[in-house]
């Protein structure tokens, strides 16, 4: 018997049974360095992953490690209501980076809860409890974070403290607009905002909340420029417009320190988390100033920006600007795509997309182009058994997600490919055999 197996009947007996695992046999990771990661059993991967995008810079870094630990050995915490010298310097070091005029930031311990927070600020400040979400959308597990999810996959209720619209166009590759040319889909997309504010609102909206990239639903994403269109009838109706950066903030992209640098647009909030602290805890809300202080309470966050969350966050943000690690996120994500592109001959893979180190292939039955998420979990299996660690998600679980802590190196992209070029050609061989 392996490690994993006792772990995994323990897991069973104690922990929900909604809490999803991978792999039909889940393994526990114990370890790692750089891009590596080690399990219980020994056994060493390349992580194409970084636990859902969150050990951003990657594993066992000196840089990181020897701050946090030194922070660890004087206070590991206290709350909001003393003054947090680290938990400021991280403030006005998010405040400088989000281009939003007189920012301010709420901290908090995940992007789950900084969606929250959006919520409240927004609908405060708008005294409206309208919403506007995307179709196909993810923005967390509690109860007002699921009600703006539009995917049912992960929308546990429908109970929700708000009223909600959802928008079409953030996830093209099932659109029936998908072959209009960028602008033509971008103008039909506006079209049918300003119709659905016309006509399933009573007119005063708090927000919209979107990702520039919908990391859940399938590393999904429109043309660039059309959140800013968006924007523009969006600010007509005074609807403050929320951007969710849970997982494209920090240079994911490449191309922009926030993901919403793709569309022309300065949000009047940006909400954050995961890769900020390089894996530990942390999250939060950059916003105009009337929006962040537009709670008529006291309220405190009793973790969040805590010292030693918050001294992670500073090393990680140190990081990335003496590494250039946007530049690297932009030199090897090209690389990837350009790899990945032999892919595209396979019939059971419908499409190949994404930005920088945020790459999605999405697996369809061949000939009707339908999902195929057992395609999916097959390569991920047979991934994993070759020593690469990759994840899945979209509205159907068929697309497999390639997001690598930002400082992978060309050779790893090179050997990470492969090998799921290997497993992609294997798994497709029963379609093409079916056709023969």
């Amino acid at each position: 018997m392996s490690a994993h197996d006792e772990l995994l009947r323990r897991h069973r007996a104690v922990l929900p049974g909604w809490v999803a695992l991978y792999y039909d046999e889940p393994i526990s990771l114990v370890d790692g360095e750089g891009r590596h990661v080690v399990d219980a059993d020994g056994r060493r991967y390349l992580d194409f992953f970084g636990g859902i995008l969150t050990t951003s810079v990657g594993y066992n870094l000196p840089e990181i490690v020897e701050p946090v630990r030194a922070q660890a050995g004087r206070m590991v915490h206290t709350s909001t209501l003393y003054l947090i010298e680290q938990q400021i310097e991280l403030a006005e070091r998010i405040a400088a980076r989000s281009n939003i005029p007189d920012a301010k930031v709420f901290l908090t311990s995940s992007g789950t809860e900084a969606n929250e927070a959006a919520l409240l600020f927004t609908t405060n400040l708008r005294r409206s409890n309208q919403v506007l979400a995307m179709r196909n959308s993810f923005h967390g597990r509690s109860f007002g974070a699921m009600a703006i999810t539009g995917n049912a996959g992960w929308s546990a209720s429908g109970l929700s403290p708000v009223q909600v619209s959802y928008l079409r166009g953030a996830y093209r590759y099932r659109s029936p607009l998908r072959d209009l040319a960028d602008d033509a889909y971008i103008a039909a997309h506006v079209d049918d905002l300003r119709e659905l504010l016309a006509t399933t609102t009573s007119g005063d909206v708090a927000c919209l909340i979107a990702e520039p990239i919908q990391g859940v639903g399938g590393f999904a994403l429109p043309p660039d420029g059309f959140y800013g269109a968006i924007a523009e009838v969006l600010a007509e109706h005074g609807i403050l417009f929320v951007s969710d950066e849970v997982q494209t903030g920090w240079g994911r992209t490449g191309a922009h320190e926030w993901g919403i640098g793709a569309h022309g647009v300065v949000p009047d909030a940006m909400t954050f988390a995961k890769g900020l602290a390089n894996g530990l805890p942390i999250g939060g809300i950059v916003g105009r100033a009337e929006l962040i202080d537009a709670v008529p309470a006291n309220s405190i966050s009793t973790f969040g920006g805590n010292p030693l969350a918050a001294t992670a966050a500073l090393a990680t943000l140190d990081y990335l600007d003496t590494h250039d690690v946007r530049a690297n996120v932009a030199r090897e994500g090209e690389r990837l795509m350009t790899a990945l592109g032999e892919a595209t001959s396979l019939p059971f893979v419908g499409d190949l997309r994404g930005r920088g180190l945020m790459v999605g292939v999405e697996l369809v039955h061949p000939g009707t182009g339908e999902p195929d998420a057992a395609a999916a979990a097959a390569v991920l299996d047979a991934c994993r058994a070759e020593g690469l660690l990759v994840g899945k998600g979209g509205l159907a679980g068929n697309v497999l997600r390639i997001a690598p802590p930002m400082t992978v190196t060309a050779a790893e992209i090179d050997h990470g490919a492969g090998i799921l070029l290997d497993a992609l050609s294997a798994v497709g061989r029963p379609h093409d055999l079916a056709g023969v």
